[in-house]
């Protein structure tokens, strides 16, 4: 029976699996991030090190065993960073048989996907969309953010509603009861106390907040409610864009949301799917349920020449019990933190 490997290399948390050709999970390991942006491809190679021996032993097997392996990783944005990437796998000892690297959003549509192709939208703390068409051409937006345009993840929303608050203060735009909610959040006395804490970084204002401008909007707050349809509005263009290069808008095909963003719920979904539609009518969501890395499997398995369609998701994503991120939905009282 062949094992095959897979991998989520994310920037807060990474998982390994092992699962045999039927889909049989083996063995499971989760533990902290490994986004060389941020930690460094030495610190790459120290968590799948100990992540590699962990899944190993808790399958009870050895190395050689395994068949292929398969990586989804968060960072993973240029093909020049492949060598470097594939050496910091080696140097962590997986290593002697194949292994495919990809960006971790590819593993996300991988393990949503029902036919293997596709697109998937990524919204966590950031974005990201990569797609996939029937042959196997790729497709994708650059993953940079913000710097290059692309939003938006619950950091952009923040953001945006930073900007928001910001144009109240200072009369360019419409009063908002995200003021308020900010004000309470960090004990500020007024909206220019804020914002001064905000400009000279002394309050950390980050993707955290997310949930609070999901909160304000559920209470009818038309400026929070338009930040959000924005942010959903700019998912869509990453969508159109990546359709556009598969030629997929005058096809059916599946949309995979990859990201606790969008357990906002209508707010979002429902301006981004309207951008979707109006330009590819044939989009059909699905919402990723199980881990992401359970694509990284099924990346090693196609490695093996296994047909896309053979491979059993649905008995792989039952099979394992990961911790769930936080629920992003609207909690007046809590300041939760968002995962990508």
């Amino acid at each position: 029976m062949r094992i095959f490997l897979g991998g989520d290399l994310g920037g807060t948390k990474s998982h390994l699996l092992l699962a045999d050709e039927a889909g049989r999970v083996l063995g499971f390991a989760a533990g902290g991030g490994a986004n060389h942006e941020a930690v460094g491809y030495g610190a790459v190679t120290e968590v799948v090190r100990s992540l590699f021996r962990e899944v190993l032993a808790s399958a009870g097997i050895g190395a050689t065993r395994v068949t292929a392996a398969g990586f989804g990783i968060a960072g993973l944005d240029w093909g020049s960073e492949e060598p470097a990437q594939l050496a910091a796998l080696r140097a962590a000892g997986v290593d002697g048989f194949p292994v495919t690297v990809v960006n971790d959003a590819v593993v996300g549509l991988l393990a949503g996907a029902t036919e293997g192709w596709g697109i998937g939208l990524v919204s966590g703390t950031g974005c990201n969309c990569w797609g996939l068409d029937r042959d196997g051409r790729l497709g994708r937006v650059l993953g940079m953010g913000a710097r290059v345009g692309e939003f938006a993840g619950a950091s952009a929303l923040v953001t945006r509603a930073v900007w928001a608050i910001s144009r109240a203060a200072t009369r360019r735009g419409p009063e908002t009861a995200l003021t308020d909610a900010f004000l309470t959040a960090f004990r500020a006395a007024d909206a220019l106390a804020f914002l001064e804490g905000y400009c000279e970084e002394r309050y950390p204002v980050d993707a955290s907040l997310a949930p609070l401008v999901f909160s304000v909007a559920e209470a009818g707050d038309r400026v929070a409610t338009e930040c959000i349809a924005w942010a959903g509005r700019e998912l869509a263009d990453l969508v159109t864009g990546v359709a556009r290069q598969l030629d997929l808008t005058g096809s059916s095909f599946e949309l995979v949301l990859i990201g606790s963003l969008f357990r906002g719920g209508p707010l979002l979904l429902d301006p981004l799917l309207a951008a979707v539609r109006a330009e590819a009518p044939g989009a059909r969501t699905v919402t990723l349920s199980g881990p992401p890395v359970i694509g990284g499997v099924v990346l090693a398995m196609r490695r093996a020449g296994i047909d896309r369609r053979d491979i059993d998701r649905q008995r792989l994503a039952g099979s394992i019990q990961t911790d769930r991120s936080p629920v992003l939905a609207p909690r007046p009282h809590e300041l939760e933190e968002v995962y990508s």
